[in-house]
């Protein structure tokens, strides 16, 4: 790390360049966080997480979305990894793909049976 700056804290400024890593996985983050960040595609999230798994039609009863903007909010989480589909004869069922997403939604909305404070210590 070279810089033409005073630092305060030059250990610390080391420390928080490492942690930064490779920026390609910050930027494909950063993707992933304004996909979520989309209250109508994070709804599909929650009610995926909390189904397991779950259809496009049931989806938008739960949701209260059409079924054509369901389908086209899955395939951009699809396309990002966040969820995979599961065919079983004519029904097509989602659930998450993705193990950090689905800790978010822990953190975002608890289950019932795990009560707000104990959700964050895990």
């Amino acid at each position: 790390m070279s810089t033409d700056r005073k630092l305060i804290d030059p250990e610390r400024v080391a420390a928080a360049v490492e942690g930064l890593g490779d920026r390609a996985v910050i930027d494909e983050w950063a993707r992933r966080f304004s996909v979520v960040a989309d209250p109508s595609r994070l709804a599909l999230l929650v009610s995926i997480h909390y189904a397991r798994e779950i259809s496009v039609t049931d989806l938008a009863a739960a949701t209260g979305m059409t079924d054509t903007a369901v389908s086209q909010a899955l395939r951009l989480l699809r396309a990002h990894g966040l969820v995979t589909p599961q065919r079983t004869g004519r029904v097509v069922r989602y659930r998450l793909a993705d193990a950090t997403v689905h800790e978010l939604i822990h953190r975002v909305r608890p289950h019932p049976e795990q009560p707000a404070n104990d959700a964050e210590h895990r």
